[in-house]
């Protein structure tokens, strides 16, 4: 037969793949694939994304003639899969049965605090140095820093995961110490975000860092940036994020309203998730609002995030145009403060400007103290004028609503 003489590959090329995948407790979904034999192991992990968008899945399974469950992690575990399930499929034909789908089981997730998504690993050895620096330096952990630093080693302690594996591209961005660049790991053949940060820095910065590896390695969340690793070389620290091909929001300038609709439903869906965690993000702002060319809108930068419970209500971490009043008196503040960041935020996405018209924002700068008095003092004008912007919208919705009600109600 063909498929004896050419194998199953070629003999399948033309065939339709239907890829079942197995919910747990919740069915199925099947998944038509037009290239089968193209098929990468890449291309079955971002479907499942898609299937379960809150779960974070690094492999997957599929029953063998035994029963037995394969897993799959790589390209070549993919390709030997293909080639079972093909070889099946044309026993099938010859005997004239019915052609099953392929059933995947995608392997179940690990609690948010133990993940390691994508399988990219870490590296807590620094790389090579003609000086022979330690892998943690000295002024990394203090005694005041005894906590997160246990959590830091916590997180580093998965793997080997290196500076030689990185090819770094373009700059995407610099602050809170440290520059963003895009790269490309080799061995996973993944784009990355990397942030590069020095250590030779205050130590207020450096409670930032742990307190982002920590917040990064708990969350699990698709609306909050995917951690893949971290690694030290000599006196930097690189962390690797999600890399999102949209950038920041901060670029766009003014966004349509019924766009700018859902991007706010999905950053609030972050803050949410965070909030539950009893974790203020503190420096809400749209550089800190990612997007992708696949709709995703994610939230970044942890780097002035810190447990609720343990946050003290007067420091001024953070970003002071996006301030709340609060913060920027000194007093008390919670989540109420990254409501107010959150309002600033979208209040210049919809304008397309800062909404003190009083203030020319400088971004990439520190505020002057003229801001800060101007949010404290003085009058929010974008307030008044956009207060009853809706009531059209909104009164027509109720009316709509109320009249399809009746029409359901029938006569009195």
């Amino acid at each position: 037969m063909l498929w004896l003489a050419f194998g199953p590959f070629h003999a399948m090329e033309n065939q339709v793949l239907v890829i079942r995948i197995k919910i747990p407790n919740s069915g199925a979904v099947d998944w038509t694939v037009h290239s089968g034999p193209q098929l990468l192991f890449r291309d079955v992990l971002d479907v499942i994304g898609q299937v379960l968008p809150e779960a974070t899945t690094t492999a997957f399974e599929y029953e063998d003639e035994d029963g037995d469950r394969i897993t799959v992690r790589s390209d070549e575990e993919m390709e030997a899969m293909l080639s079972y399930y093909y070889s099946t499929v044309m026993e099938q034909q010859v005997n004239g049965q019915l052609i099953e789908p392929l059933q995947i089981f995608p392997r179940a997730c690990k609690p948010p605090g133990e993940r390691n998504i994508h399988g990219l690993k870490v590296n807590t050895r620094a790389g090579p140095s003609q000086h022979g620096s330690p892998a943690v330096p000295d002024s990394l952990p203090s005694n005041s820093l005894k906590k997160s630093s246990a959590e830091l080693k916590k997180i580093l302690a998965n793997g080997q995961m290196n500076e030689q594996d990185i090819r770094y591209r373009d700059t995407l961005g610099h602050g809170n110490g440290g520059t963003v660049y895009k790269a490309y790991h080799v061995p996973s053949g993944k784009i990355l975000a990397v942030k590069v940060i020095l250590l030779d820095i205050t130590l207020e910065l450096q409670k930032q860092i742990m307190s982002e590896l920590e917040i990064l390695y708990k969350c699990d969340s698709s609306y909050i940036i995917g951690f893949y690793g971290a690694f030290f070389v000599e006196n930097r620290i690189s962390i690797c994020t999600e890399f999102m091909d949209g950038g920041s929001l901060d670029v766009y300038r003014k966004i349509p309203e019924h766009v700018l609709g859902r991007i706010a439903i999905a950053v609030v869906k972050g803050l949410t998730y965070l909030w539950s965690l009893k974790i203020l993000h503190r420096d809400v702002k749209p550089s800190n609002m990612l997007v992708n060319t696949r709709g995703q809108v994610k939230l970044c930068d942890f780097g002035v995030s810190t447990q609720l419970v343990n946050s003290i209500a007067k420091t001024y971490v953070g970003t002071n145009a996006y301030m709340a009043p609060e913060r920027i008196s000194g007093e008390q503040y919670g989540i109420h403060s990254d409501v107010w960041s959150l309002g600033i935020s979208f209040m210049e996405l919809a304008l397309g400007r800062f909404p003190y018209p009083q203030i020319q924002k400088n971004q990439g700068s520190l505020m002057p103290l003229q801001l800060l008095q101007c949010i404290v003092d003085e009058g929010h004008p974008f307030i008044m004028q956009f207060n009853d912007g809706n009531a059209t919208v909104v009164s027509m919705w109720v009316c709509r609503a109320l009249e399809e009600r009746r029409n359901q109600q029938g006569p009195p």
